[in-house]
């Protein structure tokens, strides 16, 4: 697509003579209505004066360029008004403006036509281009001038990295930088474009990140970020800080990176730029002593990107339903209900029934959030549907927390193969790949993996798992115990902690009430050993964990062992040897104590039908301290 596609020339006026900023836009407004892009000219108009209040469109150097993304635009367009005489219109630099283009945007998710707004916008910070266009002789000259800058300028995708990157010399200053703004249709570019020139007329090696409509293009790498000597971040919309820990870096505005780009490059030459400060940067603090880039620590960024995301859903969802259980606790006598009864606890009176439903919706994001977010990290955001997928269909099968996370890195590298065979196909269709390639064929390979390899080899482990207890069950009680209690924290809601939990609800149907006790109690303790590690062992835990951590106690007295699911996925190796140590311990001491339980959930809320209530409790302080203590003894030093 070219940027003559989008003109009209019933859209262009060479002699326009607004006489304040208002009737500029208004008359900008009327040639995009001749040009029939727009259904509605007050809703369009509405939304371009809205954007207008959010920051002035004049960018400076006599250049304004409003815009307006709604349903009132039918096709994307453009506007164009050269304004001989200038007319006010707040601009950054306080200079008049006397050349206006006007952007209509579909609210579609094609934004194909995005990219083309954008290279215009880069254009238009070339004075030689702009002033051959203020002097146009007829709208002919006009489209003319416009079509052979186009020709002549590279796409996006080359510029910005597309194309081979460069390499700096040795004593070159290395600058980064970052730039965003909402709608990513021209500040994004024009600011990358005012900062490399800036960069580049002092002599210094330049890489720009432009976070625009059509997702994150030229990414800065961790090498590059570890090597830069600072690091500008010119951005009205949100940008991953995290990575930029321990750097000199700049955080500024997007209209500061094309008007004052010259004294954004000066003062990272001259050092006069503060070091930025993450309290949640758990790539940079987790990752001491290994090589920056390497590929544990890439996986671990990529987990720690899920595990962040999933976290407002465990807390809020877990503590919901706690609060169901402790109604039902407090409202019903448990000894009373008959055993179809037990099996409803949490939701039998209609309040606990509410805060139970709510949290359990909560619940239900909390893997395909995981597996979203994995994938996010990996293939940026076209990987993000593949991954909710995923994660949901492992939430609905049999493969739980694991095959969420084997989901999540699976959507990643599926949507990164897609883009290196789309790079093969011709320039159209590698352009709506975006939109429609990478989400039917990532979809379309994700269920079939899921459904064909991940559940049926997660599913054969549930039912071995599940022969295996039913064989056992005459065996010695406190072994069972120690094997129920471990798999309740092997995989936190996955095919083990299932199998296990349905062996122990049909032992209460079967009348045998000990199973269920050590059951409960090994998926009790991996929350409660955690918050209780956070508390004793806080230089083990980043700032983040530290603070979410003794909500696990609420979660893991109600028996909602999930509260442990970030802190296993963030550091599988170290949490989860320690939660199925103390959980197997509690489990086996359980059934040596003799204790019961009539009730399939409640945690603490149901110790009023537990069977030696107090042993019962003695079990459970024993496994948690056991799984604190070996958390403080293997884990590493957050920093």
């Amino acid at each position: 697509m070219r940027i003559t596609d989008l003109l009209d020339k019933r859209s262009i006026s060479l002699n326009g003579a607004p006489k304040n900023k208002q009737e500029a836009l208004d008359q900008a407004i009327a040639l995009m209505k001749d040009s029939d892009k727009i259904n509605d000219q007050e809703a369009y108009r509405k939304q371009v004066y809205k954007r207008e209040e959010e920051g002035t469109t004049g960018i400076g150097m006599g250049i304004a360029i409003p815009h307006g993304k709604c349903n009132a635009v039918d096709r994307p367009g453009l506007a164009a008004m050269v304004i001989k005489d200038g007319v006010d219109f707040d601009s950054l630099d306080g200079e008049p403006v006397d050349l206006l283009f006007l952007i209509a945007a579909p609210d579609t998710e094609d934004n194909i036509h995005l990219e083309v707004l954008s290279k215009l916008s880069m254009m238009l910070m070339d004075d030689d281009f702009t002033q051959s266009l203020k002097n146009a002789a007829s709208v002919d000259e006009f489209m003319e001038i416009i079509n052979k800058a186009d020709e002549a300028r590279p796409d996006l995708n080359e510029q910005f990295g597309g194309s081979e990157p460069e390499v700096p010399e040795e004593k070159q200053v290395k600058i980064l930088a970052v730039t965003g703004c909402p709608t990513g249709i021209a500040h994004t570019y024009m600011a990358a474009e005012g900062i490399e020139k800036a960069a580049k007329a002092k002599g210094c090696f330049v890489k720009v990140e432009t976070r625009g409509s059509g997702g994150a293009k030229n990414v800065l790498t961790a090498k590059e970020i570890d090597e830069a000597d600072g690091i500008i971040v010119a951005a009205d919309t949100q940008v991953p800080m995290d990575r930029f820990n321990g750097k000199k870096v700049i955080v500024c505005q997007v209209s500061d990176g094309i008007s004052k780009a010259d004294q954004l490059v000066d003062r990272v030459i001259r050092g006069d730029v503060p070091v930025f400060k993450s309290d949640n940067a758990t790539a940079q603090t987790q990752s001491a002593g290994s090589k920056s880039g390497g590929v544990g620590h890439q996986i671990y960024t990529q987990l720690m990107n899920g595990v962040s995301h999933m976290l407002p859903f465990v807390v809020g969802g877990g503590i919901l339903i706690a609060i169901a259980f402790l109604i039902d606790g407090l409202c019903v006598d448990m000894n009373a209900l008959a055993e179809a009864e037990r099996a409803n606890f949490g939701t039998i009176t209609p309040i606990a029934a509410l805060f139970k439903n709510i949290g359990g919706v909560a619940f239900g994001f909390m893997l395909p959030v995981l597996a979203g977010f994995i994938a996010m990290a990996i293939g940026d955001r076209p990987a993000l549907a593949v991954g909710f997928v995923g994660g949901m269909m492992a939430a609905n099968g049999s493969s739980g927390f694991l095959g969420a996370l084997v989901a999540g890195f699976a959507a990643g590298y599926i949507i990164k193969g897609l883009i290196v065979v789309c790079e093969k196909l011709p320039d159209a269709l590698e352009k709506i790949a975006p939109v429609l390639l990478y989400p039917l064929f990532g979809i379309l390979i994700m269920g079939v993996l899921m459904t064909f390899i991940v559940e049926p080899v997660m599913g054969a482990i549930n039912g071995a798992m599940n022969s295996g207890l039913m064989s056992m069950s005459g065996s010695s009680k406190i072994i069972l115990g120690l094997i129920l209690g471990g798999m309740m924290a092997i995989d936190m809601g996955g095919p083990f902690n299932k199998a296990a939990y349905v062996f122990g609800t049909a032992a209460i149907a079967a009348g045998n009430y000990d199973i269920m006790a050590a059951v409960m109690i090994g998926g009790m303790v991996p929350p409660c050993g955690i918050a209780l590690a956070t508390l004793l062992f806080r230089n083990k835990f980043t700032k983040a964990e530290r603070e979410s951590g003794p909500t696990n106690f609420i979660m893991g007295l109600a028996f909602i062992t999930e509260g442990a699911i970030p802190f296993a996925a963030a550091d599988p190796l170290h949490v989860l040897p320690s939660c199925v140590a103390g959980s197997a311990v509690a489990g086996a001491l359980s059934m040596a104590f003799g204790c019961t339980l009539m009730a399939p959930h409640g945690g603490i809320f149901v110790f009023p039908v537990v069977g030696n209530a107090l042993m019962y409790v003695v079990a459970l302080i024993v496994g948690t301290i056991i799984s604190a203590a070996l958390l403080g003894v293997l884990k590493k030093k957050a920093e």
